[in-house]
């Protein structure tokens, strides 16, 4: 397989697990912060941002990628 094939699987799948991490990120923020832990709250919400930030970055690969820009993606 081909480095843009594996990648063109690769990408999205990279995706799909940031946002459900970035949900979990989001819920134990919350958890932490009802517990009175506010500063690893905070901290725990800049990663949620930070893997948001990362697939804002994926999001430009997915359509830099030439099965892409084949697709109506780019």
């Amino acid at each position: 397989m081909e480095v843009e094939d594996r990648l063109a699987r690769l990408v999205p799948h990279w995706i799909e697990h940031n946002d459900s991490h970035a949900e979990q990120f989001a819920e134990w923020a919350g958890k932490a912060r009802e517990a009175g832990l506010s500063a690893a709250a905070d901290e725990i919400e800049a990663a949620a941002r930070a893997m948001k930030q990362a697939n804002e970055r994926l999001e430009n690969v997915r359509g830099r990628l030439p099965q892409a820009e084949g697709q109506g993606h780019g």
